[in-house]
This record gives C-alpha cells, sequence and structure tokens, in this order.
C-alpha cells in the first residue's frame, strides 16, 4: 500500500533552515506529480509547493516563493523540502501528499506529517 513517512521538522529559530524529508513507498514514485501542503494551528490544509514526476518543473504558494526548495531523488523515491528564512507564520504540521487537486487541496495520499515550530 501506499506509505509516505516525513521526517526532519523540528523547533527553529525565525530566519533558521530546516529539510523536510519524505520516503515513498508502494507505488511507482517517478511517474507522479509530489506535493508539500501544511497544516497550521486552528487552519485548514494549505498547498506549499508541487515538484513534476521528473523533477524538471517546480510550483511554489506565493507565501513561501523565494525561501523554500522542492526537490525528489527518483532513485531513492525520496521528496524533499528545503525551507530557509523561515518565519512563524511558517509553524505548522508539514504533509508530503499525492493530491487530485491544489486549490482547493483535495488529497489523495499523504503521510503522518512532520511539526515544524519557527519560535524565539
Amino acid at each position: 500500500q501506499v506509505q509516505l513517512v516525513e521526517s526532519g521538522g523540528g523547533l527553529v529559530q525565525p530566519g533558521g533552515s530546516l529539510r523536510l524529508s519524505c520516503a515513498a513507498s508502494g507505488f511507482i514514485f517517478n511517474i507522479y506529480n509530489m506535493h508539500w501542503v501544511r497544516q497550521a494551528p486552528g487552519k485548514g490544509l494549505e498547498w506549499v509547493s508541487k515538484i513534476s514526476s521528473d523533477g524538471s518543473n517546480t510550483y511554489y504558494a506565493d507565501s513561501v516563493k523565494g525561501r523554500f526548495t522542492i526537490s525528489r531523488d527518483n532513485a531513492k523515491n525520496t521528496l524533499y523540502l528545503q525551507m530557509n528564512s523561515l518565519k512563524s507564520e511558517d509553524t505548522a504540521i508539514y504533509y508530503c501528499a499525492r493530491l487530485t487537486s491544489e486549490r482547493p487541496v483535495n488529497v489523495r495520499f499523504r503521510g503522518q506529517g512532520t511539526q515544524v515550530t519557527v519560535s524565539s
């Protein structure tokens, strides 16, 4: 069955960096676009970023553009999110996911999530 396992979250100060990873299994990873979505406390799911199946195209929400970088290693079935210049408003649970739509966010599969907390 499809499994997505995120890791790499934690507590970081404003302006800091984190790198999230997502290990995928149970499906043919390299034929699917992959996404990162997040859920802040008390809010709904927000789409963050998308990468095409071969990694050649990337897309970002305006709120993270220029600060976050999505990438993938198809040989390792792994998705990444490099997050720089973190802000308090980036605090959320981050999920890697396969989506059926981005706006609104409609999740087909997602992992258990990894908590990112940005605070001094």
